[in-house]
């Protein structure tokens, strides 16, 4: 069991780390952030769609109230964002497309056309 002290040097680390990491990213160019979050929000709605699987159909991560949050957030941020993207805007807009058709895939009721996730921020995607 560990003495009071390891717990005190281990919350120290932890602390230093999270300076560390602050400190960090006051270098980290906006359009870089921004990427990186619509990243991570592709990332997870894709495995929320189950398409991280050999049968996302059966998938055991598929969840697709989840993967409705995430695209939508993710069309947010990418239509807030867009004039800031540049380069970047593109390759995201597609990710965030395919996604959005993916779901309509997966649906069992797939929604009218412009009442997908997202596409309140998008328009329809067919």
């Amino acid at each position: 069991m560990p003495d009071g002290s390891q717990e005190f040097k281990s919350s120290f680390a932890a602390e230093a780390d999270t300076d560390l990491n602050v400190r960090e990213l006051v270098d980290v160019p906006s359009v870089e952030v921004i990427s990186r979050a619509a990243v991570m929000l592709m990332s997870s709605a894709a495995e929320k769609l189950g398409l991280g699987d050999e049968d996302p159909d059966n998938a055991p991560s598929r969840d697709l109230d989840e993967a409705r949050r995430l695209i939508t957030a993710l069309a947010g941020l990418v239509t807030a964002s867009v004039e800031y993207l540049g380069l970047h805007a593109a390759p995201i807009r597609d990710g965030l497309q395919s996604l959005q058709r993916a779901f309509r895939e997966a649906s069992a009721v797939p929604d009218a056309p412009g009442q997908g996730p997202g596409e309140k921020y998008t328009g329809p995607v067919h």
